[in-house]
């Protein structure tokens, strides 16, 4: 009960900042406002007026300039404030607290990324790898429950992260990546199918996808990556294939002179459109990085969950602390009613 007086007795309830948060459920109550003013003010011009045929219990001249004789005022200004503090309870006023929750189903997406020798070219700055990396992370910082994970190959392949939602942790992972990671030479792209299906093959999300990323033909591995990529579409995976790079002379760095040096570059398109194909996806090619950004872009499009939003709003009620310092203006308002302030001038 003390804490309870202590919360309404307060004076921060007539803090303008606390005004402007609250939300008002009944905001046309402070019409009222003005109308009270005006009423006051109008009595006190009638009283002004006619003054002078006023009959009193002393002298005017006892009182007239006396600072006593403004107390005539009080209970006026205390009824008026009563009024507008019940304008202001009338008015109703609120704070609310809500909280979204957003649900979706997910989906489970592999990351297959290619950390080959060949993703050092540079016909893309700085390289190959480079680019993929600060793409793929974009792509993962703009998913909302799905579960990725990430498997990376070269002449062997391995499951680097498992499927989660830990963005931040997959993140972290994606940027560590270079080409040391597996000792191995080579392209080992059945492999890669093969660990990312693996890795998906007990999911009960309603839609799986694989995402390979490589820049040139399997030869390394296994498994052949025809057969791979039959098995994933057994597992109901869907697979989008990317073709990184150029064809032709591409750069791979300066020699000790300073001077570029160009290697003949090959891809295997067609390999990679057959995987794609057979797992019921899309293949794209990528020639530069902002290419690359659009094919994830699309990616990230065709494969949306339905995001539900649960919206919840917890209002709370704050009339009570006014109507409260109202009640006790009417009643100090009352009290001077019988006593000398209110009839003093009065015969």
């Amino acid at each position: 009960m003390k804490e309870f007086l202590q919360e309404w007795f307060s004076l921060r309830w007539f803090d303008p900042e606390m005004f402007r948060s609250f939300e008002w459920a009944h905001p046309d109550f402070f019409l009222l406002i003005p109308l009270i003013l005006a009423l006051v003010i109008l009595k006190w011009l009638f009283y002004f007026r006619f003054r002078e045929r006023l009959k009193v219990a002393i002298e005017r001249k006892v009182f007239s300039n006396s600072f006593v004789s403004i107390l005539r005022f009080l209970p006026d200004i205390l009824f008026a404030l009563f009024a507008t503090l019940v304008a202001v309870a009338l008015a109703r006023p609120q704070l609310s607290n809500e909280q979204v929750e957003k649900y979706s189903d997910g989906i489970d997406i592999m990351l297959t990324l290619d950390i080959s020798e060949s993703m050092k070219i540079e016909d893309f700055k700085p390289n190959r790898l480079e680019v993929a990396k600060r793409v793929a992370r974009d792509f993962v910082k703009g998913r909302f429950k799905d579960r990725i994970g990430l498997v990376i190959f070269s002449g062997d392949a391995y499951s680097l992260c498992p499927l989660t939602t830990d963005y931040d942790l997959l993140s972290t992972y994606i940027k560590d990546l270079d080409f040391t990671l597996i000792p191995r030479g080579g392209t080992a792209i059945g492999s890669a199918i093969a660990v990312s299906t693996n890795r998906m093959r007990e999911s009960k999300a309603k839609s799986k996808v694989l995402v390979l990323l490589s820049d040139g033909e399997s030869n390394a591995g296994s498994i052949d990556p025809i057969t791979a990529a039959r098995l994933a579409q057994a597992f109901n995976i869907r697979i989008y294939t990317i073709l990184i790079g150029k064809d032709g002379k591409v750069p791979v760095g300066q020699d000790f002179f300073g001077q570029m040096q160009y290697v003949d570059n090959t891809v295997d398109e067609s390999s990679l459109r057959e995987i794609a194909s057979i797992g019921n996806g899309k293949f794209y090619r990528a020639a530069n990085a902002s290419a690359l950004r659009n094919v994830f872009q699309q990616i990230d499009r065709l494969e949306k969950s339905e995001i539900k939003e649960y919206r919840f709003k917890d209002t709370r009620d704050f009339y009570q602390y006014y109507l409260y310092w109202g009640v006790v203006l009417f009643l100090t308002w009352l009290a001077l009613k019988s006593t000398f302030v209110n009839n003093f001038l009065e015969d």
